[in-house]
């Protein structure tokens, strides 16, 4: 049974084992602004969040600007999950590890009777479901080492490049969302470099990167797991994952995360969810234009409605609070209203 059927999966858990996760669109070259398109976003409905993105780029890129912004220093940061592409039911990489646990009891036979793996070779969606955070943190840590770094993103390529979401039936990187797609090409055309900065593990994110956003592996930032160098059987010099969490880039983790792992403040910054809050503040509270942007889902048809601010269903993956509603007003952070502010939301519509 593949376990991405199992979407009943209990969400607070999964959004909760998402913290400890041990864990081509080419890149466009940097052309002039006017070597654009007339519409540099075709995506996005005109609005509020579109002409927020194309005056910040404006303003800072304009050497007669009093908002100019020396070239080194044009950073954009963007969360990926729910911010870049689908998040729900549940977590892309949540899915992957629970995928692996047949894998992992087959180097690890000692496994087969021990729960919570017991009980995810069994295939019964209940039982799963049901499984606990402390079970699910025991799935993540057993799923993400144990193997050195070159084959563990073997495996994220192989996996990554056949994995479907049920609801599509399309493989999980092509969902990913158009209007931000275009975004990212747009700052990168201005000379700014895009981050991905995650909840999700920095090595899963790492092996797809540059293929599905056009971000190479240096500029993506998520939770790290430990490694430890030793050698094969060979005698080659390698790095093993290990079953711990040096950095959860999640919260007041993902400002902390940037000036550990990228120096500089961002000047653009995506999110989605609570988990973003903190790198949104960090964001905006630099000095010159700044700009805060969060992605509302309120598209039940095309893709999902889900908050719970403004009166949406609630839910763990990915939850935008009503207070991380009112907080954006407060800021000025711009909500991206997904049902109005994109014309579509994936390139296959």
């Amino acid at each position: 049974m593949k376990m991405r059927e199992v979407f009943a999966l209990n969400r607070r858990a999964a959004l909760a084992a998402l913290a400890v996760l041990a864990l081509s669109v080419a890149p466009i070259s940097a052309t002039a602004q006017t070597g654009l398109a007339a519409d540099p976003l075709p995506s996005w409905n005109d609005g509020p969040a579109k002409n927020a993105i194309i005056d910040l780029v404006k303003l800072t890129t304009d050497s007669a600007s009093p908002d100019f912004v020396a070239p080194e220093a044009r950073i954009a940061t963007f969360d990926q999950d729910g911010t870049t592409w689908v998040e729900q039911p549940v977590y892309t990489q949540v899915v992957y590890c629970l995928e692996r646990v047949p894998a992992v009891v087959e180097a690890r036979p000692e496994l087969r009777d021990v729960e919570p793996f017991r009980t995810v070779l069994s295939g019964d969606r209940e039982a799963i479901a049901k499984l606990s955070l402390k079970d699910l943190e025991a799935i993540a840590m057993a799923t993400l080492s144990g193997m050195d770094v070159d084959a563990f993103r073997a495996d994220v390529v192989k996996w990554i490049g056949t994995a479907k979401h049920p609801r599509w039936d399309r493989l999980y990187t092509d969902l990913t969302y158009q209007p931000m797609l275009e975004v990212m090409r747009y700052l990168r055309a201005n000379g700014y470099k895009t981050y991905i900065v995650t909840g999700g593990g920095q090595d899963f994110v790492r092996a797809y990167a540059q293929r599905v956003y056009g971000i190479p592996p240096d500029q993506v930032v998520g939770s790290v797991g430990g490694v430890k160098y030793g050698y094969d059987k060979d005698g080659k010099p390698i790095l093993t994952k290990e079953p711990k969490l040096l950095l959860n880039d999640n919260n007041a983790g993902k400002p902390e995360a940037i000036h550990m792992e990228i120096g500089a403040r961002p000047i653009i910054a995506f999110g989605n969810s609570t988990g973003d809050r903190q790198m949104l503040e960090y964001t905006t509270a630099g000095s010159g234009a700044r700009l805060g942007l969060l992605v509302l889902h309120d598209d039940a048809a095309r893709e999902y409605a889900y908050g719970p601010a403004q009166g949406l269903p609630e839910s763990w993956v990915g939850p935008f609070t009503q207070e991380l509603y009112d907080e954006a007003a407060k800021q000025g952070w711009i909500v991206i209203r997904m049902k109005t502010d994109w014309k579509k939301i994936f390139a296959f519509e």
